[in-house]
């Protein structure tokens, strides 16, 4: 396929006149030099409360860098106009959006996907026709394709601390791993399990339960945790999924158990899921990610000011009460180490800025980060963070600076050679 991607490189470059694309980048009032970019979320559906605000914040950081003079290649400076599609939380409809972006709309790159099961989706189509997916989410490794930037945490960035954490801190000798039925809580779980069974918990004091997207009924699974907890040793570790989250925490308050009793450490509640729920019952439990709203810097501050502004302005839902999270900072960082790699290549090139992002330092709005120099994935701090009643995060703990992201985890590949990169140049 790399005839086609070279014959349409061009038309992704080209001569528009702009004027407000999708309503929420400023109007351009004359012909400009423009550059496409995909945004590949869903806004609807069961991951519509996660994925919506990843839309708004790639469209965020495109009117930053175009008000900001664009992106600079080869002596003039584009304008990004972004195409945003919606595939509606549904897993083989992603891997249609996609092949629409790169082959109808002719994007230079894409930023999308959530849950390891759309990414899946859409891989052998990057593959395919090499190009660049820019995907901002947690996820459970064992995978590095050379068409991906995973901007966000690995395994031993998030998973493995979070573990750590409950064993030293809250000295767990029960755990429960309860996840949403596909690939990310699947081998996340795998990594989870190996890792406690090499710290010495027993196979029998680690349980594991899933249940499928948009699951609501949690009565009966609640009610077993409260027996597994009723010794006061006893963690969950969450990779529920989606609006599935806002059932399963309602009925665990609802049979009386508090983060005293038996604390849920989450991999995939964040702020911005928190905005759904009623906190007042929640205080306590964990979440570990890369990235708080709460970070105390200045850089930070002004991030969230501007995208409460920037969501107020165009009229979004929460307006000015919107909050930042991790895969939102993780996806408008990405639209940035894009940006820099394709003007440091000098072209949009695919090839180009796949080397170009290779070891790039940035700061991002939770401080410094830089990508791996060969794997793919995102030098990245990580912290552990206690819900407080506003729905905010008062970070308990936190990691000596960056952490090296793993693409394989070490845990179950123990005396085993690494797969070899998949995708790249045809």
């Amino acid at each position: 396929m790399k005839s086609n991607r070279i014959k349409s490189l061009a038309k992704r470059v080209s001569t528009l006149a702009v004027a407000g694309t999708l309503g929420l980048l400023p109007a351009m009032t004359q012909a400009e030099e423009t550059v496409k970019i995909g945004v590949l979320h869903s806004l609807s559906g069961t991951m519509a409360i996660s994925e919506t605000s990843l839309r708004d914040v790639v469209l965020m950081a495109s009117e930053e860098i175009n008000a900001a003079g664009g992106v600079s290649v080869g002596g003039k400076s584009y304008m990004i106009e972004p195409v945003v599609v919606d595939p509606a939380s549904n897993w083989p409809l992603f891997a249609e959006k996609a092949k629409q972006l790169i082959t109808q709309d002719e994007v230079a790159v894409t930023f999308g996907c959530w849950t390891s099961v759309s990414r899946k989706s859409v891989l052998p189509v990057y593959e395919e026709y090499n190009e660049l997916l820019f995907y901002p989410v947690q996820y459970e490794g064992e995978e590095q394709s050379l068409n991906v930037f995973y901007t966000a945490a690995s395994p031993n960035q998030q998973l493995v601390p979070a573990a750590q954490y409950a064993l030293d801190e809250l000295e767990a000798k029960k755990f429960i791993l309860l996840g949403t039925d596909y690939v990310f809580p699947r081998t996340a779980n795998r990594v989870l399990k190996a890792f406690l069974l090499k710290n010495g918990i027993p196979e029998e004091n680690i349980y594991e339960d899933y249940t499928d997207f948009g699951h609501k009924d949690y009565q009966t699974i609640v009610n077993n945790i409260k027996t597994l907890a009723a010794s006061g040793d006893a963690v969950v570790l969450s990779t529920i999924n989606g609006d599935s989250n806002v059932p399963f925490y309602t009925e665990f308050a609802n049979q009386g158990l508090t983060s005293d009793d038996c604390p849920i450490i989450a991999f995939s509640v964040s702020e911005d899921e928190l905005r759904a729920m009623d906190t007042s019952k929640l205080v306590g439990h964990l979440a570990a990610w890369n990235y708080f709203m709460s970070v105390d810097t200045p850089e930070n501050a002004a991030f969230v000011e501007a995208f409460q502004k920037y969501c107020a302005d165009n009229n979004l839902p929460g307006g000015s009460a919107r909050v930042t999270c991790d895969p939102i900072e993780a996806a408008y960082y990405g639209v940035y180490v894009w940006k820099a790699a394709a003007e440091k290549a000098g072209s949009f090139d695919v090839d180009a800025v796949r080397e170009a992002v290779y070891g790039l330092e940035f700061d991002a709005p939770g401080g410094k980060k830089k990508m791996h120099e060969t794997n793919q994935h995102t030098y990245k701090p990580v912290y552990i963070g206690e819900i407080l009643e506003d729905g905010q995060f008062d970070i308990v703990w936190e990691s000596e600076g960056l952490v090296e992201p793993d693409s394989y985890s070490s845990l179950l590949w123990e005396g085993k050679e690494f797969p070899a990169p998949s995708g790249g140049p045809k």
